[in-house]
Protein backbone atom coordinates (compact mmCIF):
# COMPACT_ATOMS: atom_id res chain seq x y z
CA UNK A 1 0.00 0.00 0.00
CA UNK A 2 2.77 2.46 0.93
CA UNK A 3 4.60 1.62 -2.31
CA UNK A 4 1.46 2.38 -4.33
CA UNK A 5 1.05 5.70 -2.54
CA UNK A 6 4.67 6.62 -3.25
CA UNK A 7 4.27 5.76 -6.95
CA UNK A 8 1.04 7.77 -7.12
CA UNK A 9 2.77 10.81 -5.63
CA UNK A 10 5.66 10.47 -8.06
CA UNK A 11 3.25 10.21 -10.98
CA UNK A 12 1.33 13.25 -9.73
CA UNK A 13 4.57 15.26 -9.59
CA UNK A 14 5.46 14.29 -13.16
CA UNK A 15 1.99 15.28 -14.36
CA UNK A 16 2.28 18.53 -12.39
CA UNK A 17 5.40 19.40 -14.36
CA UNK A 18 4.26 18.21 -17.79
CA UNK A 19 0.45 18.42 -17.71
CA UNK A 20 0.09 22.24 -17.78
CA UNK A 21 2.62 22.44 -20.64
CA UNK A 22 0.65 19.89 -22.68
CA UNK A 23 -2.61 21.75 -22.01
CA UNK A 24 -1.12 25.12 -22.93
CA UNK A 25 0.33 23.68 -26.16
CA UNK A 26 -3.05 22.18 -27.05
CA UNK A 27 -4.73 25.58 -26.57
CA UNK A 28 -2.27 27.51 -28.74
CA UNK A 29 -4.25 27.04 -32.00
CA UNK A 30 -7.34 28.47 -30.28
CA UNK A 31 -5.79 31.34 -28.33
CA UNK A 32 -7.21 33.94 -30.69
CA UNK A 33 -10.81 32.80 -30.18
CA UNK A 34 -10.71 31.07 -26.77
CA UNK A 35 -10.89 33.53 -23.88
CA UNK A 36 -8.12 33.63 -21.29
CA UNK A 37 -10.66 33.12 -18.52
CA UNK A 38 -11.89 29.89 -20.09
CA UNK A 39 -8.30 28.72 -20.52
CA UNK A 40 -7.56 29.50 -16.88
CA UNK A 41 -10.54 27.37 -15.81
CA UNK A 42 -9.08 24.43 -17.72
CA UNK A 43 -5.79 24.89 -15.89
CA UNK A 44 -7.67 24.96 -12.58
CA UNK A 45 -9.28 21.63 -13.49
CA UNK A 46 -5.82 20.15 -14.08
CA UNK A 47 -4.56 21.55 -10.76
CA UNK A 48 -7.54 20.06 -8.91
CA UNK A 49 -6.91 16.63 -10.42
CA UNK A 50 -3.21 16.73 -9.50
CA UNK A 51 -3.85 18.07 -5.99
CA UNK A 52 -6.33 15.25 -5.32
CA UNK A 53 -4.06 12.60 -6.81
CA UNK A 54 -0.80 13.74 -5.22
CA UNK A 55 0.05 15.93 -2.26
CA UNK A 56 0.47 19.57 -1.30
CA UNK A 57 3.83 19.85 -3.08
CA UNK A 58 2.64 18.42 -6.40
CA UNK A 59 -0.40 20.71 -6.28
CA UNK A 60 1.83 23.75 -5.73
CA UNK A 61 4.10 22.68 -8.59
CA UNK A 62 1.06 22.27 -10.85
CA UNK A 63 -0.14 25.75 -9.87
CA UNK A 64 3.19 27.45 -10.63
CA UNK A 65 3.61 25.45 -13.84
CA UNK A 66 0.10 26.39 -14.97
CA UNK A 67 0.66 30.09 -14.34
CA UNK A 68 4.01 29.93 -16.15
CA UNK A 69 2.75 28.24 -19.31
CA UNK A 70 -0.49 30.23 -19.31
CA UNK A 71 1.63 33.39 -19.38
CA UNK A 72 4.08 32.03 -21.97
CA UNK A 73 1.64 30.61 -24.52
CA UNK A 74 -1.73 32.26 -24.00
CA UNK A 75 -1.16 35.91 -23.08
CA UNK A 76 0.08 38.77 -25.24
CA UNK A 77 2.97 39.02 -26.09
CA UNK A 78 2.92 35.32 -26.99
CA UNK A 79 5.83 33.00 -26.19
CA UNK A 80 7.40 35.46 -23.80
CA UNK A 81 7.28 35.56 -20.01
CA UNK A 82 5.64 38.96 -20.03
CA UNK A 83 2.06 40.23 -19.88
CA UNK A 84 1.02 43.52 -21.45
CA UNK A 85 -2.71 43.58 -20.63
CA UNK A 86 -4.05 44.16 -17.13
CA UNK A 87 -6.91 41.61 -17.48
CA UNK A 88 -4.32 38.94 -18.32
CA UNK A 89 -2.32 39.88 -15.23
CA UNK A 90 -5.44 39.60 -13.07
CA UNK A 91 -6.32 36.23 -14.61
CA UNK A 92 -2.79 34.89 -13.98
CA UNK A 93 -2.82 36.08 -10.38
CA UNK A 94 -6.26 34.52 -9.84
CA UNK A 95 -4.97 31.27 -11.36
CA UNK A 96 -2.11 31.22 -8.85
CA UNK A 97 -4.27 32.09 -5.86
CA UNK A 98 -7.12 29.69 -6.70
CA UNK A 99 -4.64 26.91 -7.50
CA UNK A 100 -2.91 27.25 -4.13
CA UNK A 101 -6.24 27.40 -2.28
CA UNK A 102 -7.50 24.27 -4.06
CA UNK A 103 -4.24 22.50 -3.26
CA UNK A 104 -4.52 23.35 0.43
CA UNK A 105 -8.16 22.25 0.58
CA UNK A 106 -7.29 18.93 -1.07
CA UNK A 107 -4.44 18.38 1.40
CA UNK A 108 -6.70 19.08 4.39
CA UNK A 109 -9.41 16.82 3.00
CA UNK A 110 -6.88 13.98 2.71
CA UNK A 111 -5.80 14.58 6.30
CA UNK A 112 -9.38 14.48 7.61
CA UNK A 113 -10.17 11.38 5.58
CA UNK A 114 -7.06 9.62 6.89
CA UNK A 115 -7.96 10.58 10.45
CA UNK A 116 -11.52 9.28 10.02
CA UNK A 117 -10.32 5.96 8.62
CA UNK A 118 -7.75 5.68 11.40
CA UNK A 119 -10.35 6.32 14.11
CA UNK A 120 -12.63 3.73 12.53
CA UNK A 121 -9.81 1.18 12.66
CA UNK A 122 -9.16 2.00 16.33
CA UNK A 123 -12.83 1.53 17.22
CA UNK A 124 -12.89 -1.78 15.33
CA UNK A 125 -9.89 -3.09 17.29
CA UNK A 126 -11.38 -2.17 20.67
CA UNK A 127 -14.77 -3.57 19.66
CA UNK A 128 -13.31 -6.88 18.51
CA UNK A 129 -11.58 -7.42 21.86
CA UNK A 130 -14.66 -6.28 23.83
CA UNK A 131 -16.99 -8.59 21.88
CA UNK A 132 -14.65 -11.54 22.44
CA UNK A 133 -14.50 -10.77 26.15
CA UNK A 134 -18.29 -10.42 26.36
CA UNK A 135 -18.76 -13.78 24.64
CA UNK A 136 -17.33 -15.57 27.66
CA UNK A 137 -14.20 -16.73 25.84
CA UNK A 138 -11.36 -17.98 28.06
CA UNK A 139 -8.99 -15.38 29.47
CA UNK A 140 -6.14 -16.86 27.45
CA UNK A 141 -8.07 -16.32 24.22
CA UNK A 142 -8.98 -12.74 25.12
CA UNK A 143 -5.43 -11.81 26.15
CA UNK A 144 -4.02 -13.40 23.00
CA UNK A 145 -6.38 -11.37 20.81
CA UNK A 146 -5.59 -8.23 22.79
CA UNK A 147 -1.84 -8.87 22.47
CA UNK A 148 -2.22 -9.14 18.72
CA UNK A 149 -4.27 -5.92 18.55
CA UNK A 150 -1.76 -3.97 20.69
CA UNK A 151 1.17 -5.26 18.65
CA UNK A 152 -0.60 -4.10 15.49
CA UNK A 153 -1.42 -0.68 16.96
CA UNK A 154 2.06 0.10 18.24
CA UNK A 155 4.05 -1.73 15.53
CA UNK A 156 5.70 -3.85 18.21
CA UNK A 157 8.25 -6.58 17.82
CA UNK A 158 6.42 -8.68 20.45
CA UNK A 159 3.57 -8.35 22.95
CA UNK A 160 2.60 -10.89 25.61
CA UNK A 161 0.32 -10.99 28.62
CA UNK A 162 1.68 -11.87 32.05
CA UNK A 163 -0.27 -12.38 35.25
CA UNK A 164 0.84 -10.39 38.26
CA UNK A 165 1.66 -6.84 39.35
CA UNK A 166 3.60 -4.35 37.26
CA UNK A 167 7.38 -4.51 37.10
CA UNK A 168 8.62 -1.29 38.67
CA UNK A 169 11.84 -1.42 36.62
CA UNK A 170 9.97 -1.16 33.30
CA UNK A 171 8.44 1.91 31.68
CA UNK A 172 4.67 2.09 32.09
CA UNK A 173 2.15 3.16 29.45
CA UNK A 174 -0.63 5.17 31.12
CA UNK A 175 -4.30 5.45 30.06
CA UNK A 176 -3.66 8.96 28.67
CA UNK A 177 -1.03 7.55 26.32
CA UNK A 178 1.92 9.03 28.17
CA UNK A 179 4.89 6.92 29.20
CA UNK A 180 6.35 7.04 32.72
CA UNK A 181 9.75 5.52 33.42
CA UNK A 182 11.37 5.55 36.87
CA UNK A 183 8.84 8.17 37.97
CA UNK A 184 9.71 10.48 35.07
CA UNK A 185 7.20 11.29 32.33
CA UNK A 186 8.65 11.19 28.85
CA UNK A 187 8.37 14.48 26.93
CA UNK A 188 5.39 14.65 24.57
CA UNK A 189 7.67 15.21 21.55
CA UNK A 190 9.49 11.94 22.22
CA UNK A 191 6.75 9.65 20.96
CA UNK A 192 8.81 6.48 21.10
CA UNK A 193 8.35 3.71 23.65
CA UNK A 194 11.44 2.90 25.73
CA UNK A 195 12.97 -0.54 25.34
CA UNK A 196 14.06 -3.18 25.37
CA UNK A 197 10.73 -3.83 27.13
CA UNK A 198 7.91 -1.73 28.52
CA UNK A 199 4.53 -2.60 30.00
CA UNK A 200 0.85 -1.77 29.86
CA UNK A 201 -0.76 -2.55 33.24
CA UNK A 202 -4.04 -4.49 33.34
CA UNK A 203 -6.07 -3.41 36.37
CA UNK A 204 -9.61 -3.47 37.70
CA UNK A 205 -10.69 -0.85 40.23
CA UNK A 206 -7.05 -0.33 41.18
CA UNK A 207 -6.33 -4.05 41.59
CA UNK A 208 -3.37 -5.27 39.50
CA UNK A 209 -4.41 -8.30 37.47
CA UNK A 210 -1.57 -8.52 35.01
CA UNK A 211 0.33 -6.59 32.35
CA UNK A 212 1.13 -6.63 28.70
CA UNK A 213 4.89 -6.77 28.26
CA UNK A 214 5.74 -5.07 24.99
CA UNK A 215 8.93 -5.01 22.96
CA UNK A 216 8.95 -1.84 20.83
CA UNK A 217 10.54 -1.71 17.40
CA UNK A 218 13.88 0.13 17.86
CA UNK A 219 13.87 3.70 16.57
CA UNK A 220 10.17 3.72 15.72
CA UNK A 221 8.11 6.70 16.89
CA UNK A 222 4.57 5.94 18.06
CA UNK A 223 1.98 8.71 18.24
CA UNK A 224 -0.03 9.34 21.39
CA UNK A 225 -3.41 8.34 19.91
CA UNK A 226 -2.58 4.66 19.22
CA UNK A 227 -0.99 4.46 22.68
CA UNK A 228 -4.26 5.64 24.22
CA UNK A 229 -6.15 2.99 22.25
CA UNK A 230 -3.67 0.31 23.41
CA UNK A 231 -4.29 1.34 27.01
CA UNK A 232 -8.05 1.19 26.39
CA UNK A 233 -7.70 -2.39 25.12
CA UNK A 234 -5.82 -3.23 28.32
CA UNK A 235 -8.75 -1.83 30.32
CA UNK A 236 -11.17 -4.05 28.38
CA UNK A 237 -8.98 -7.03 29.21
CA UNK A 238 -8.95 -5.96 32.86
CA UNK A 239 -12.74 -6.03 32.95
CA UNK A 240 -12.83 -9.44 31.27
CA UNK A 241 -10.24 -10.96 33.63
CA UNK A 242 -11.96 -9.50 36.69
CA UNK A 243 -15.31 -10.89 35.57
CA UNK A 244 -14.02 -14.41 35.05
CA UNK A 245 -11.97 -14.39 38.25
CA UNK A 246 -14.88 -12.71 40.09
CA UNK A 247 -12.72 -9.88 41.35
CA UNK A 248 -14.94 -7.38 43.23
Amino acid sequence: MEVLKAHRKQLALVIALVGPLVLASALVPFRGSFTDTASALLFIAVIVAIAVMGNRFSGAVATVSSALWFDFFLTVPYERLAISHRPDIETTVCLLVVGLIVTELAARNRHHLHAAVEESDYVALITSVAELAASGAPVETVTLRASSAIAQLLDLSTCRFEVGPSDQTLARLQPNGKVVHAGIEWPADQAGIPGPESQIPVEWHGVALGRFVITPTPGLLVAVRPRVVAAAIAEVVGAAVASQLQVP
